[in-house]
């Protein structure tokens, strides 16, 4: 019986020494318990969460209304009625011309009661035009002398209408200043006059030459001397109110009316440079 108990004591001694070292499943002495993380508590939410509510169904309800043959019938009269209406092509119809301004019929009116006839209407003066002016033939007489050029009437059209917007009057269209054949014809009459007086037969119907041959041609409104040009003449017969009268008459309506003109160079004893012109307001 005492032998027993040692061996047992001894097989305890061994086991609990030797095994260790030799490989068995117990931890190393490097190894540092840790506790499973399966045997913690569960954790717990520190905000608790409300009940779900369930969002509220939104019936549409339509409102019925009831159709008639009277009520079709309305909305077929007022689908036909916007139809009849241009409203796309509105603005692109063109804006009408404002109508010139007449003070005067007689041509007679005074710049400052054109200009105020403007203001009274809300409007100011007129502005100048654009545009050609025909041209003329430069024809000779028959004894040599230079008649009217084309640079002849624009001097005289482009002059005349600057004059007549300066002082507020309507500019005529420059189509509408025409070479005058008829009042050349007269001016070639005056410059193959054989006397050295310029003057003589210088005037209007019933005018005599000094050698007796009579008159040909047509009257006008007359200007010249030496060096003249278009736009010289144009602002002579301004500066005469019975000329202005006459060829620019302040006031009157423009509407169809045509400026006629003509220019002679020099005479028979006289250098190019003194010229004879006449003009007159006509109709075209």
């Amino acid at each position: 019986m005492g032998r027993v108990p040692f061996l047992t004591a001894a097989f305890t001694v061994v086991l609990v020494g030797v095994v260790p070292f030799a490989g068995g499943g117990g931890p190393g002495l490097t190894d540092i318990a840790t506790a499973s993380s399966a045997a913690r508590s569960p954790l717990f939410a520190s905000t608790a969460t409300g009940p779900i509510e369930q969002a509220p169904q939104v019936v549409a309800i339509a409102s019925i209304e009831r159709v008639t043959d009277a009520s079709l019938a309305a909305q077929a009269k007022a689908e036909s009625k916007a139809l009849t209406v241009d409203s796309e092509h509105l603005a692109q119809k063109a804006v009408p011309k404002p109508k010139p301004i007449v003070v005067a019929n007689t041509g007679s009116a005074s710049v400052e009661q054109i200009r105020a006839a403007y203001a009274a209407a809300g409007r100011s003066c007129p502005g100048n035009v654009g545009g050609g002016v025909p041209g003329a033939p430069s024809r000779s007489s028959s004894q040599g002398v230079p008649g009217t050029t084309s640079g002849d009437l624009s001097s005289f059209a482009y002059a005349y209408n600057s004059i007549r917007v300066a002082n507020c009057l309507q500019p005529i269209p420059l189509s509408n200043f025409r070479y005058d054949s008829c009042m050349e014809e007269r001016l070639f009459w005056m410059a193959e006059s054989p006397s050295s007086n310029p003057l003589d037969g210088w005037g209007h119907n019933g005018t005599k030459r000094s050698d007796g041959v009579p008159a040909r041609g047509c009257d006008g409104n007359l200007a010249g001397g030496s060096g003249n040009s278009g736009a010289t003449v144009a602002s002579k017969w301004w500066a005469s109110y019975s000329h202005r009268a006459s060829l620019y008459r302040p006031g009157a309506s423009t509407g169809g009316a045509c400026i006629a003109f003509a220019m002679t160079h020099g005479g028979i004893d006289e250098p190019y440079s003194f010229t004879r012109a006449a003009a007159r307001w006509t109709w075209c």
